[in-house]
């Protein structure tokens, strides 16, 4: 299958895992160079891949505890892409293809090292990551380089790998879910990490959360937003809601409720993730207001300048405040009172726009994801779950609940546990464990993500394993 050039990507967070005793060379390179102008994108420049952006440091192959070198190195700029590949001396023949997050609307792009670097390079593979041409929201880009990585990697080393894994945290989790989809053939096995495996759904949540804390509350929204009218709305709202007070009211306590039952249902640990989330500031440009009210891409439409129209719609949305399918009173006002917003753009099926994961993974796909996270909700491995499940492709998905409240919050033990089940799999053809995360029951229960979770995190506040 011809593979297509290099493009754009972005992805939203890279965790902060780390890996093993291998270090970093320490033989001390040229000083970073200043980032060059883009050849393919206009008004974009791409840093050095050499050099780690805000630190400086260099990119040099790993050693270990002995001094000795484990790998070569390779970097370059392509297509107006900035990519950096890892082999390790005693090479398996496979690649792994990394995918980073989201990293805003800036014009210069960068490369930086898979999370897992040192885990993968001890266990024999090879990996490869790009920056991608233009940052945003753009995941039809992300795809496109991440997948015409793997040509590069053959014209970098001499060497074509025999099989290939695609990886990515966040937005790269989205770009991960499309690949495997748009070339199958490709890859073998796919571990999205946090991702947003609902593509469009996610700005629903988004949408979700604020237009039922104006409806529980009483204060008019308008859609598309504007941000300051917005703003002003929201200010309104916190004192109706608790929020940013000692407790919330008891409007607050059935938002927190609405919130709950659209990022993933009841389940241990959310009322501490709620009160986390909603002292933290939000994103530009409402960056002064609780996290949970500045995700402006669901109050305009979330295409985040990537594709006209709006892609977010909650008209047949059915808001509950508990995890019973019968409508209370308070729900049935709620369903009444909410502004009501219908979508003028699908999720595209091709790489425009926001690409749609449909849900048809041929090969294995281990998921792993925390329940506190309220950025990317939990509610998107089950989408995609019910998306496979309806697609007969249940088997080909596997995904685990990690019980932390932030994004992309996992330990190493964590991630390279599942990225070796993901590969036994892949090579015995033997499914890993996971969590039944489509059965509400299950879901509920105190224990819920105790099976993966390694390390307990102070923040998660849920009866004890």
């Amino acid at each position: 299958m011809r593979r297509p050039a290099i493009v754009t990507a972005i992805v939203l967070l890279t965790t902060g895992l780390v890996a093993g005793p291998a270090t970093a060379a320490t033989a001390a390179p040229a000083a970073c160079q200043a980032p060059v102008p883009s050849p393919t994108q206009p008004g974009y420049t791409v840093a050095d891949p050499n050099c780690d952006v805000g630190t400086g440091a260099p990119f040099v192959p790993l050693r270990d505890a002995e001094g000795r070198v484990l790998s070569r190195v390779f970097t370059g700029i392509r297509d107006g892409a900035a990519f950096r590949i890892e082999v390790p001396r005693h090479w398996n023949g496979e690649l792994v293809v990394w995918a980073h997050g989201f990293r805003g609307t800036g014009t210069t792009v960068f490369v930086d090292s898979s999370p897992l670097r040192a885990f993968h390079v001890q266990q024999g593979f090879a990996w490869a990551a790009s920056s991608y041409q233009t940052n945003g929201y753009d995941v039809g880009q992300g795809v496109r380089d991440s997948v015409a990585l793997v040509d590069q990697f053959k014209a970098s080393t001499g060497r074509r790998p025999r099989a290939v894994y695609m990886t990515g945290a966040s937005m790269g989790g989205h770009i991960t879910a499309v690949a495997i989809e748009h070339f199958p053939r490709t890859f073998v096995g796919a571990m999205p990490l946090c991702g947003v495996l609902g593509d469009a759904r996610l700005f629903d949540y988004f949408l979700d959360a604020n237009v039922t804390a104006a409806a529980l509350t009483g204060v008019p929204i308008t859609f598309p937003a504007e941000p300051v009218s917005f703003a002003a709305q929201v200010r309104a709202e916190l004192p109706l809601l608790g929020v940013g007070a000692p407790a919330l009211t008891e409007t607050g306590q059935q938002w927190a409720r609405a919130v709950e039952q659209r990022s993933g249902g009841t389940r241990p640990g959310f009322d501490s993730a709620f009160a986390i989330w909603n002292r933290r500031p939000s994103l530009p440009p409402l960056q002064a207001l609780p996290f949970l009210f500045g995700l402006y891409p669901g109050l305009t439409g979330g295409t985040i300048g990537i594709a006209p129209g709006n892609v977010t719609s909650n008209r047949f949305t059915i808001y509950q405040l508990d995890g019973s399918l019968r409508l209370n009173p308070a729900e049935r006002r709620l369903n009444r009172d909410v502004l009501r917003v219908d979508r003028t753009a699908q999720p595209s099926r091709d790489l425009t726009g926001i690409p749609k994961v449909v849900g048809d993974p041929r090969i294995p796909v281990l998921s792993v994801h925390d329940i506190g996270d309220l950025f990317v909700p939990f509610s998107m491995e089950q989408i995609y779950a019910r998306r496979a499940f309806l697609h007969g492709r249940a088997r080909n998905v596997v995904s685990r609940a990690i019980r932390g409240v932030d994004h992309c919050d996992f330990t190493a033990g964590e991630s390279t546990r599942a990225f070796a089940d993901l590969v036994r799999w892949v090579r015995t053809g033997h499914r890993p464990g996971g969590d039944d995360i489509l059965d509400p029951r299950a879901v509920a229960r105190p224990t819920f993500g105790c099976r993966f979770t390694d390390t307990v995190r102070p923040a998660f506040v849920a009866p004890p394993c």
